[in-house]
């Protein structure tokens, strides 16, 4: 029972956001190698587990106002069902066993993660009630995870990349402060403090900005010289309107207020998002590992 609420309290649901580790693997044509794929997972997985640490602290700091909150008080920690003690005690392993794992695979790796886990606290403390800010410091964090990964495998980290990564990640941080003011109105304030200082309009206008920026990088990478000669192939090009169609679709859902669930987690459960990212996913596959040979 104490492991499956500790379990609970890493949030494992969140840790699909941890898959960007893995994009130096795939666009470094390491793919099929046995041995970088083990090292990716590995990374993906002290990834997860820094995550979960996160978690772990901000719910332990937090208890007491999670105690007066109506739903909050049933997460673990706060309900009683995982021990403080036994909380105090998980992050005292589970931190400094991340670090060490990283250090294992890559000293740089472990840097990255100290990084990491750094920044969130930080974002938990101060960043978050920092318009325009918050939504930076959560691209960070998308950021380092890339840089994780390419550290843990030992190659660059693509200036393109990183460019595409951090658009995309703002993108996705803007979405989600303007459906929560889609969809609490003028109580927005009372769920999150920052949103007092956000407005709509102005949130859309930068989302549909970012929204092009994003494409843009996407498509001039695609398009180089160098990213056709690195891949052996002109086709990659052909995968641009994959991300065009899931920037816009991530719109849609951002702009339904009758959608109460976060749209980072309705696209998880959106059908055509889903689709067209299994499409993205094989046309890169196979453009990137099968066509050049």
């Amino acid at each position: 029972m104490m492991a499956v609420a500790l379990l609970r309290t890493l949030r494992p649901h969140q840790w699909v956001k941890n898959l960007f580790v893995l994009a130096p693997l795939i666009f470094s044509k390491n793919l099929l190698s046995p041995e970088h794929l083990g090292v990716g997972l590995l990374a993906l997985l002290l990834f997860c587990f820094a995550s979960g640490v996160v978690y772990l602290i901000n719910d332990l700091v937090d208890v007491e106002r999670d105690r007066a909150h109506p739903v909050k008080r049933n997460r673990p920690i706060a309900s009683g069902v995982l021990p403080v003690t036994t909380a105090r005690a998980a992050a005292a392993v589970l931190g400094p066993g991340v670090l060490l794992g990283g250090y294992a695979l890559s000293p740089a790796l472990s840097l990255v993660l100290a990084g990491y886990i750094t920044l969130n606290l930080f974002y938990s403390v101060v960043l978050k009630h920092l318009p325009y800010v918050d939504v930076l410091s959560i691209a960070a964090g998308f950021l380092l995870r890339v840089l994780g990964g390419a550290y843990a495998l030992q190659v660059p980290a693509s200036t393109w990349l990183l460019v595409c990564t951090g658009l995309l990640a703002s993108y996705l941080a803007l979405g989600k402060r303007a459906h929560e003011l889609s969809v609490l109105g003028d109580d927005a304030g009372k769920a999150r403090a920052v949103l007092k200082r956000y407005r709509l309009t102005h949130l859309k206008v930068a989302m549909l900005a970012v929204s092009v920026a994003t494409a843009a990088a996407y498509s001039l990478y695609t398009l180089t010289p160098e990213t056709q000669a690195f891949f052996g192939t002109q086709y990659l090009a052909a995968t641009a309107p994959f991300p065009l169609y899931g920037l816009f679709r991530f719109y849609q859902l951002v702009t339904h207020p009758h959608r109460q669930a976060s749209p980072t987690d309705e696209i998880l459960r959106d059908a055509p998002f889903l689709a067209n990212l299994a499409l993205y996913s094989a046309a890169v596959i196979v453009i990137i590992y099968v066509l050049p040979g």
